[in-house]
């Protein structure tokens, strides 16, 4: 299915007409915390849901967000985060998984240092967050992949928008979120540098893409790293997504497309019909 991109950026963004049915918005943008509010609110608005959170995360019923500062202090840093922990304790329909070694959410202020400065100090620097304080990250890898369940159940669900706020992203084609409906991709959307900034990557889907998965990639190197010239270490900070829905059963599906199909055969026997009686 061919899709055309529209690209908002946080100097075109308010100046964007509507998108067109069968589109592929793209928000993309980085810079300061002021220019990803404006990109992070117009994602919002078109998504849907208002701006008061209800439980878990839930905004009217039409978006969720994660902004990971609910966590509590024993399953953040130097705890592992539990990979279901937004489909049970929190159920907002994520659920992550990782090549590497599982993932973390930075500590508050205490004993351990926040923004990962407990992996290496000079994180404290460069790691701004966009809603203080916690950060979120893979451990052992720079891919982490979220899969979409209708929030509380096992049920395989999908949405139809998906947003990551990032920090910190040196290069550019580096750091990129991923969209998959099962094993089929729907596109791969680079992530805007903003060397010690925020970057904003989110992409809503209008012609019935179904994401059931959305892999991301951040920088090029694994959490620890000394962050240096060609080696970019990147961390992300608030999820946005549309509400998670049930995915259709197969046989729902066709029953669907039986009844389309039998919808068109009436249409052309009463096209005939007419032509008969002419």
């Amino acid at each position: 299915m061919n899709k055309t991109p529209v690209v908002l950026s946080s100097a075109l963004l308010l100046l964007a007409a509507a998108p067109a049915f069968g589109a592929a918005v793209v928000y993309n943008s980085a810079g300061a915390t002021a220019a990803i509010t404006v990109v992070r609110d117009q994602f919002r608005a078109d998504v849907g849901g208002g701006t008061a959170p209800g439980a878990n995360g839930s905004f009217g019923g039409l978006r969720r967000e994660i902004n990971w500062d609910g966590v509590p202090d024993g399953l953040a840093t130097p705890n592992n985060l539990p990979l279901n922990f937004f489909n049970v304790n929190s159920p907002r329909g994520a659920v992550f998984s990782t090549p590497g070694t599982g993932v973390a959410v930075s500590a508050n202020a205490g004993s351990v240092p926040i923004e990962f400065g407990n992996f290496n100090a000079s994180y404290a620097s460069i790691f701004v967050p966009f809603s203080a304080q916690r950060l979120f990250a893979a451990l052992g890898s720079n891919v982490v992949d979220v899969d979409f369940f209708v929030p509380g159940t096992t049920t395989p669900g999908f949405t139809t928008a998906f947003a990551s706020i990032f920090t910190d992203v040196d290069l550019d084609d580096t750091t990129a979120i991923e969209y998959f409906s099962d094993t089929t991709s729907l596109g791969r959307f680079a992530v805007q540098a903003a060397d010690n900034g925020l970057s904003f990557m989110g992409v809503r889907f209008n012609a019935g893409e179904r994401i059931t998965r959305a892999r991301i990639i951040s920088g090029n190197a694994v959490l620890g790293s000394n962050d240096r010239a060609g080696v970019d270490v990147v961390v992300m900070d608030d999820f946005l997504f549309a509400e998670v829905r049930a995915v259709p059963e197969p046989s729902s599906m066709l029953l669907v497309s039986a009844a389309m199909l039998a919808l068109g055969l009436a249409r052309r026997r009463a096209g005939a019909t007419e032509r008969l009686s002419d």
